[in-house]
């Protein structure tokens, strides 16, 4: 029987990544899955952003892995689009267990430098929308009994760097709300707790414009150039982690094996925050 036999599990940002990692590995261990992305793009963001065909591949794996799934679009910044395709979801697939809220987005600027629009714009999906994520879902959860939620930060939400001033503070508030979230649904056995990775090799950071701020000396930086230089923020030899690494964290954290563990916030990070 797998790890999350019967269980439902909704996974904001699922089109690619993290998400699409966290929706295929959790189905493989019996979760049925509501799968949510914007699938299009942000604006203040350079990143290539994801598309409904990205988001159809991930409904596919997870069908292919034994799961059924809803997949839908959605804007996280959008609190009735988000509360509508939850509750859709839920009442398809017959209640809710887990939440991943894993969408976000990465854009850069010194924090004296960055315009209005682009820390409004990163606030509004990193931390504000992990929130109506939260909002939307917390109520099935506690119709539910238990469960768990596990909401997606980063080492810059342990630990400050330079140039993404904006990311930084929308996750280090993702774990404020972590931990106000937990003890409020700590009555209904519903545990809340953060995980935190250092680079994951996704499109995220596979581009030329995460790959130029780690060698802003060339002009083209190859990934085995952006690899040598991302080496330096991990304590162990490694330039990155895979998205399937913080999947299996998440997984641990969704199961009945972390059935105690509540407001902790766990890197996946190579011990990067420690360096």
């Amino acid at each position: 029987m797998g790890r999350l036999q019967g269980k439902v599990a909704l996974i904001t940002g699922a089109a690619r990544g993290i998400g699409r990692a966290q929706a295929v590995r959790f189905a493989q261990e019996g979760a049925d899955i509501i799968a949510l992305d914007i699938c299009g793009a942000v604006d203040t963001v350079v990143v290539p952003p994801a598309t409904p065909a990205d988001l159809d591949e991930t409904t596919r794996l997870v069908a292919e892995a034994g799961g059924r799934v809803v997949a839908e679009v959605v804007d996280v910044r959008d609190t009735d689009a988000v509360q509508a395709a939850t509750d859709r979801g839920v009442e398809q697939l017959g209640g809710l267990d887990v939440v991943c809220a894993t969408a976000g987005i990465t854009s850069r600027g010194m924090a004296t430098e960055l315009s209005e629009r682009a820390w409004q714009t990163m606030l509004d999906v990193n931390l504000s929308g992990v929130w109506r994520t939260c909002r939307a879902t917390a109520p099935h959860l506690i119709e539910r009994g238990s469960g768990s939620m596990i909401l997606i930060s980063s080492i810059a939400g342990l630990r400050g760097l330079v140039g993404v001033a904006h990311y930084t503070s929308a996750k280090h508030g993702v774990v404020g709300l972590m931990r106000s979230l937990a003890k409020e649904l700590a009555p209904h056995n519903i545990r809340v707790n953060t995980v935190h990775p250092t680079n994951v090799d996704t499109p995220m950071i596979q581009n030329d414009h995460v790959r130029g701020a780690f060698r802003p000396d060339l002009e083209h930086v190859t990934r085995e150039e952006f690899a040598e230089a991302a080496c330096s923020m991990n304590m162990l030899a490694i330039p990155w982690v895979e998205a399937i690494d913080v999947a299996n964290a998440c997984l641990f954290l969704a199961s009945d094996e972390a059935r105690y563990i509540t407001s902790v916030s766990l890197p996946v990070d190579a011990g990067s925050s420690q360096r």
